[in-house]
């Protein structure tokens, strides 16, 4: 079982990131210091959610306005949008996607620097890229991402606390794998929980804030995995039409931390489930969450932090949902490793 082999590695990968990586990420900020503006972030799948969790990190902490490229407008189209005052950071696992490969080429062309956060050090990005910020994740044989994707967030974070090395965010970071342990501790009551929706074909998954990358990457494990059409937003877009879609037993998943974000997530999820007889789930590190089950995670982790420990039991909970439906989640059909996306 590859996958849930490789999520009970978090731990340990992450341990091993926090060693050497705070110094490596310092090394980079410091050889690009005042060579930049704002950020433009290159990703796919999973990465792309890690580039989510990098909007809000480096928005809020570093005040860096942060964008998504649409890498076929460099790729397929062939445009050359201007890059002056960027950093351009591709985000890759494997570190094999054509697109991403240009729009890293396109920016060295342009003079903008470029970080590639990758777990293959020797990968065409790694090669393209002015720096390489490693995963040190060791090798993932699972299809479904898991510890490149909790690696790949605390690198996001590590090259935030080494732009702003005053705040204690990498103290924050050293309290993330006990609570990745812990959380992981908890995997009979996500298996119980999951077994419970087994039979569920659709569902909304919420987040905001930092936590808005958690609900795509739960979404994204939802549908790779075991075939359920997830459909992710904002606590704040699903106020705007989709919550008319849930009705009497409609699963609602969200991923809510404690922070200024919380009230409105909690009233919501209770207006879902008593007013619209929701069934909902909610990973979240406060205890009074009125949700029909509560996937809990440390109490004290950080809500810039929450979404390295609150995705894992989004991770177990996709997994056993899979085998609960009788689908192989180390198997997930028309499905490869590496997709090099052009």
């Amino acid at each position: 079982m590859a996958m849930r082999d490789e999520i009970l590695q978090q731990p340990e990968r992450l341990e091993a990131l926090l060693g050497d990586g705070p110094a490596e990420a310092a090394a980079i900020v410091r050889s690009i210091a005042g060579r930049f503006q704002h950020v433009v972030v290159a990703a796919r799948g999973s990465s792309d959610n890690a580039a989510r969790y990098a909007q809000y990190l480096w928005g809020i902490h570093n005040r860096l306005v942060v964008t998504l490229a649409a890498p076929s407008i460099f790729s397929r189209y062939g445009a050359r949008p201007s890059l002056e005052g960027a950093l351009v950071v591709a985000v890759s696992q494997s570190g094999q996607s054509p697109d991403l490969i240009e729009v890293v080429s396109a920016a060295a062309g342009q003079g903008a620097p470029t970080i590639a956060i990758t777990n293959d050090v020797h990968s065409p990005l790694a090669g393209v890229s002015d720096f390489v910020m490693w995963m040190r994740a060791g090798e993932e044989r699972a299809v479904a991402a898991t510890k490149t994707y909790t690696a790949s967030l605390t690198a996001v974070a590590l090259l935030s606390d080494a732009m702003d090395p005053g705040a204690g965010l990498v103290d924050d970071l050293r309290r993330v794998p006990a609570a990745v342990a812990a959380a992981l501790d908890d995997e009979d009551h996500v298996a119980e929980v999951a077994a419970a929706l087994a039979a569920e074909t659709a569902c909304a998954v919420l987040g905001r804030g930092y936590h808005y990358a958690t609900a795509f990457e739960w979404a994204l494990k939802l549908e790779e995995l075991a075939y359920i059409v997830a459909q992710p937003h904002s606590t704040a877009d699903f106020e705007h039409g989709p919550r008319a879609m849930v009705g009497a037993g409609f699963p609602v998943l969200a991923a809510v931390a404690d922070g200024p974000l919380f009230a409105e997530a909690a009233a919501l999820l209770e207006d879902l489930r008593i007013d619209r007889r929701a069934t909902t789930v909610a990973i979240t590190n406060r205890g009074d969450l009125g949700a029909t089950h509560l996937l809990r995670i440390d109490a004290d982790i950080a809500e810039r932090c929450a979404p390295i420990v609150g995705i894992v039991p989004a991770q177990l909970f996709s997994h056993h949902i899979a085998i609960a439906k009788g689908h192989d989640p180390d198997n997930p059909r028309g499905l490869e490793k590496v997709t090099r996306t052009r």
